[in-house]
This record gives C-alpha cells, sequence and structure tokens, in this order.
C-alpha cells in the first residue's frame, strides 16, 4: 500500500507523472528530485551551488514534515550536480552538512549529472517514517 503526496504547501508542484513524495506501508517515504524552487516568487532560482542547496533541501525538509517524517530520519540521499567540479561538490556539501551533518547521517551517492540550464543542483532522498 502507498501514499502519494503530489500537493505539499509551499513546494514546487508536482507538474509531471510524478509525485512530490510517495510514502510505503507508512515505513519509507521516497521524495523526488527537488529543485531549488522558490515559494515565495514560485520560480526555480538560479543562484549560487550554495544557494540551490539551501532552496533544495528546504523543499525537501517541507514535503517531509507534511508527510509527518523528519529530515533526521533521512537514510538515503542522491545529489544530482550540473557540474561536478570540486568546488562545486564542496560548496554544495557545506549545506547538505548543515542539514544532515548529525552522528547519523544518510547514505548518499553524489552524480555529475546533465540538467535542465534552468538550475545546477537537484537532490531525492528516503526518508523512515516513525
Amino acid at each position: 500500500m502507498k501514499k502519494t503526496h503530489r500537493s505539499v504547501p509551499d513546494c514546487p508542484p508536482a507538474l509531471g507523472p510524478y509525485s512530490l513524495a510517495v510514502s510505503s506501508a507508512g515505513a519509507l517515504l521516497f521524495v523526488s528530485g527537488m529543485t531549488p524552487w522558490n515559494p515565495t516568487t514560485g520560480t526555480i532560482e538560479r543562484g549560487t551551488i550554495t544557494e540551490q542547496t539551501r532552496l533544495v533541501l528546504e523543499n525537501i525538509s517541507r514535503i517531509v514534515e507534511d508527510a509527518g517524517g523528519k529530515l533526521e530520519n533521512a537514510v538515503s540521499c542522491r545529489v544530482y550536480l550540473s557540474d561536478l567540479s570540486q568546488e562545486n561538490f564542496q560548496a554544495m556539501n557545506a549545506v547538505y552538512g548543515e542539514y544532515f551533518g548529525g552522528d547519523h547521517p544518510p547514505a548518499r551517492a553524489t552524480v555529475g549529472a546533465q540538467l535542465p540550464g534552468a538550475f545546477d543542483v537537484e537532490i531525492e532522498c528516503i526518508v523512515a517514517l516513525e
């Protein structure tokens, strides 16, 4: 049994045939790849990697909380960077550590990817629900 989360306040809408997140049998929440969408302007923000990563993780945090979860219970993340340079990786990693830097950070893969030109960072994650 699964529950889909297609609409979350202050988060980007699901613009295609996908859900923002799906919880499976109440145990895991699968959050779709999030982009640096700004809920105030309703647009994708093309700022620095630091700014984009922060917006992405704020969107993920809102989705997780809306589903009844906690970001600290993330078990796995995938980070996609359009330019996987050392500078971009370090900038993303610094912000990522603010959100997941506790004693039990989630597993993670960081991948260089061909993302649409509108943004440079996309992150998806899996969160254990209590």
